[in-house]
């Protein structure tokens, strides 16, 4: 497919202003790169461990091309297995530069500015001290001592946020990053999101080569833009597809020869552990919060208005203009969100019954115990951010669940994106108010109705927090919330739930960092990633000491 032509961000500078009136943040003033950019540094060459080996047969361009001088024969091996995974009880890793506001004087979407805060060491890492669990009460008083029959009853890990993203996509909103509230919609690592999740699977299958999981839930929001190759790419990396190629539009090699760019085809290792979907708000609506309706034209269409990256360009700057189309960018509505996830592996919780009610709602239990699961969809059909859970779906399945729970002498958590906070009508921008909506006390105390509710764990803010909930005259139960892979500190968390024989269930949460040892391009991802954040570009997920390493003691009734 033949180059479109672009038109560099700095000649767009009317657009700006107009967006700008209509609310928008304004104009980045940093450069375009453009042709002063430079590979070196925001697209350093990196070799893969991996061998030379590979099946084209199955590639999760999943369809796409295999790149110029990539065949099914030079494809790399999947990144050897890691020799260990240090929890963050044990060591953690911190930035090594201190966090320095520079925003006004280097932006990351400049690829020399990113090369520049890299070459300041804004991206590099050092090994810190571990960070002991905390043990803690929902009304704090003394945490109970485990009796003599105290046990494990499952172990798992809840990887929340990765938002696998086209960068390339025409209905990106890179033109509108500053620091705050709107970081998410430009990140200086965003081109090795499919990277940085196969570093997290790669670190999960070492905790899990340590001491078993049971399985893997994820917390929402694993593709970004809700498009079908976004989707395609983040079930290929976590099922191990033979090969995963997250490029869309031309097939770029920013750095010629295989594997050593994030637009090059690469093996994922794939998780060996079963894991369980749960949708986000970033998985069925296109930026988190705009349908498939109002959206899906100019996805597959061959122009950006609103900022995406140009990697025929050295560093892929943000630029306005033509793109090169593609169909495989289609917004997924929620009857094709379910169809590819059924398809994918074991289907992963969605069934033919999920699919004919419509929302990825559904149970599981974990076998010999007495821990069953509740998967509740929270994205808004309508569109918007905001968590929906509707009334309708309440009466037809949640609360009937939650009663069959019981009768099966259960003990639930309940798994959603959204939190309680962020939970609304659906009628803010990009959406559609929806009449039965729940409210967040709503919602609250319909978890405080039913004792059996342990906990309610959630992905969405992307920070790490651990909340104690009391609705107004119901059972009291924990709020967990997982940091995002995404973004800073692109954590996921251990959970290790047991039985006390004293009268509680704990919920030991142990923050866990990406191990990215042997894995070049991970690092170079996760290098980016923390100089968006060292240099004020992205907020902070890590949450308070209360809320990362904790033991959490749930009374039963």
């Amino acid at each position: 497919m033949p180059a479109a032509s672009r038109r560099p961000l700095g000649l767009v500078s009317g657009l700006v202003l107009v967006l700008a009136a209509c609310g928008a943040p304004p104009a980045m003033t940093g450069g375009t790169g453009g042709s002063e950019g430079t590979t070196a540094g925001s697209m350093t060459a990196a070799t893969s461990d991996g061998g030379t080996t590979g099946d084209a047969s199955t590639t999760a361009d999943s369809e796409g091309t295999m790149g110029e001088t990539t065949t099914a024969d030079t494809l790399p091996l999947p990144l050897p297995p890691l020799d260990a995974a240090p929890l963050t009880d044990s060591q953690t890793l911190r930035p090594a530069h201190a966090a320095e506001d520079v925003t006004a004087s280097l932006d990351p979407r400049d690829p020399a500015d990113l090369d520049a805060l890299l070459d300041m060491g804004f991206g590099d890492l050092e090994v810190g001290p571990g960070e002991p669990l905390i043990e803690r009460t929902g009304d704090g008083s003394e945490p109970p001592t485990p009796g003599p029959n105290a046990a494990l009853l499952t172990r798992f890990v809840h990887l929340a946020d990765t938002q696998i993203v086209d960068d390339e996509s025409p209905i990106r909103q890179a033109l509108f990053d500053t620091p705050g509230i709107l970081a998410p919609v430009f990140r200086a690592q965003e081109t090795y999101a499919c990277q940085i999740t196969n570093a997290a699977i790669r670190t999960i299958n070492a905790i899990h080569g340590a001491t078993p999981l049971d399985f893997v839930l994820l917390g929402g929001d694993n593709a970004d833009n809700a498009q079908e190759n976004e989707l395609s790419w983040f079930l290929g990396i976590l099922d191990g597809a033979a090969v995963v190629h997250c490029d869309s539009g031309d097939d770029d090699d920013p750095v010629a020869g295989p594997a050593n760019d994030p637009k090059d085809p690469f093996a994922p290792v794939g998780l060996d552990v079963p894991w369980w979907w749960v949708t986000g708000n970033h998985d069925l609506l296109a930026n988190g919060f705009r349908t498939a309706a109002s959206q899906g034209a100019a996805a597959v269409g061959d122009s950006s208005v609103e900022g995406t990256r140009d990697w025929s360009q050295p560093g892929g700057p943000v630029i306005t203009g033509p793109v090169v189309g593609d169909p495989r960018r289609a917004i997924v509505d929620n009857d094709r969100l379910l169809e590819l996830v059924a398809a994918s592996g074991d289907g992963h919780g969605i069934d033919d019954e999920v699919r004919a009610r419509g929302r990825a709602d559904y149970t599981f239990d974990v076998d010999g115990t007495p821990l069953r699961f509740l998967v509740v969809d929270s994205a808004a059909p309508k569109g918007g951010p905001v968590g929906v859970i509707r009334g309708a779906d309440v009466d037809a399945y949640i609360e009937p669940a939650l009663v069959d729970a019981a009768a099966d002498g259960k003990w639930v958590l309940v798994v959603s994106h959204h939190p309680a906070g962020d939970l609304g009508d659906g009628g803010g921008p990009g959406g559609e108010a929806i009449a039965d909506a729940l409210t967040s006390a709503e919602w609250e105390a319909l978890l405080g109705a039913h004792d059996r509710v342990i906990a309610h764990l959630v992905g969405h803010s992307h920070e790490h927090r651990a909340r104690w909930v009391e609705p107004l005259g119901g059972h009291a139960y924990w709020e967990v919330t997982t940091a995002a892979i995404a973004d800073f500190p692109h954590q996921m968390r251990l959970v290790e739930i047991g039985d006390g024989d004293n009268g509680h269930l704990s919920l030991r949460l142990t923050a866990v960092d990406l191990a990215i040892d042997g894995d070049a391009l991970g690092a170079a991802g996760k290098a980016r990633a923390v100089a968006d954040h060292t240099s004020g570009w992205s907020m902070d997920g890590s949450g308070t000491t209360d809320d990362r390493n904790v033991v959490l003691w749930a009374p039963l009734p």
